[in-house]
């Protein structure tokens, strides 16, 4: 059988109080779209969020499993997983078995010690800790448009239109991205989730291309 292809759109940034993320919801395989409102934002704890990318069944899988080990953690210590331990727990397993999984997450949320975090885990179970991160197809799409816009020291409102900003953007030239955009932001207070859809609540930041005619203007007395 043919490898089937998939796709997704993943944008997390960093804030001075926290951090917002933004997904499109399209489930593909190939030129079929199996779902059109995927939730690709899958929460862990209050403080806590995993964006999934690849294949769904294993990035559900990695994620129920490191749920398990970081909620048991948290009873038999008696406080919070911190989020770079918890980035380590699905690093491992993403590691172990990367030659049998479809699997890249970014893992982000807000603790006391290091406030507002995002871990990129791509194919093979390495992470790095970055102030923003792009991943799924879509991120091709818009890795230049971040870079050129993210700043050190950005307000919530800021860092939440450039996420939506690159959300939409990466779905207007991905054809294995669209949907509507699911919006969460993470700090101290827990994590709150918004929807958007591109169609109705969300501003026109890309002109339509026009209409051309594909033979020239024929005029008047030219020969044929």
């Amino acid at each position: 059988m043919d490898e089937v292809l998939t796709g997704t759109t993943l944008i997390a940034c960093e804030y001075d109080g926290g951090v917002v993320v933004g997904t499109d919801s399209r489930t593909s395989g190939g030129s079929f779209i199996a779902s059109r409102v995927t939730d690709k934002i899958t929460p862990v704890t209050e403080h806590m969020s995993i964006l999934r990318s690849g294949s769904a069944a294993d990035t559900q899988a990695i994620t129920d499993i490191a749920k398990y080990y970081i909620e048991t953690y948290t009873v038999m210590e008696g406080e919070p997983v911190s989020i770079y331990r918890a980035c380590n727990i699905m690093r491992k397993f993403l590691f172990n078995y990367r030659d049998q999984l479809s699997a890249s997450i970014i893992v982000t949320g807000y603790d006391e010690k290091l406030k507002g975090q995002i871990y990129a885990i791509p194919l093979g179970g390495y992470s790095t800790r970055q102030h923003f991160t792009a991943s799924g197809s879509g991120s091709t799409f818009v890795n230049g448009y971040l870079d050129s816009q993210w700043k050190p020291d950005m307000t919530f409102e800021q860092v939440k239109q450039l996420v939506l900003s690159a959300v939409y953007l990466a779905t207007f030239r991905d054809g294995s991205s669209g949907g509507v955009i699911r919006l969460a932001i993470i700090d101290k207070d827990g994590t709150r989730r918004e929807l958007y859809r591109p169609d109705a609540n969300f501003p026109q930041i890309v002109a339509d291309p026009p209409a051309y005619s594909p033979l020239p203007p024929h005029l008047k007395g030219q020969a044929n």
